[in-house]
């Protein structure tokens, strides 16, 4: 599984006076489809965590096609742009139910030693449940 989708519902907090999603509230949809992705693989940032390894976000890239707009339902597609080494990265595609592409999104994460605050490279467990 190369890619995976998830459906989101805009909820009313997260749209401004006009009824739009604010763009902050992108990151977050990557986020949730990134860590769904990674769930369906046999990962999670918990354990990643617990292990002495975190994965925060170093590079973010949205365009902005068209508006999402309140009580839509949005599709999240998340996929693996290549095979991880120190850094990981995604690439993101959120449609609305007609299938028009609302943005286009890549992010960047790079596998970090908690103690020493390092980069490190992917862990082959999780490297081989990525590659799967």
């Amino acid at each position: 599984m190369n890619f995976d989708e998830i459906p989101i519902r805009v909820r009313y907090g997260e749209t401004d006076q006009m009824g739009v999603v604010h763009h902050a509230n992108y990151a977050l949809y990557l986020e949730m489809g990134r860590t769904e992705w990674l769930r369906k693989k046999g990962i999670s940032y918990k354990e990643m965590e617990q292990n002495g390894i975190m994965l925060p976000v170093i590079s973010m890239n949205l365009i902005f096609k068209k508006s999402a707009l309140y009580d839509d339902v949005l599709k999240v597609k998340t996929q693996l742009k290549k095979a991880p080494s120190v850094r990981i990265e995604f690439e993101y595609e959120i449609t609305n139910e007609a299938g028009d592409i609302l943005v286009l999104a890549t992010t960047v994460l790079a596998f970090i030693d908690m103690k020493t605050k390092r980069p490190i490279k992917c862990p082959d467990d999780v490297f081989e449940k990525i590659m799967d």
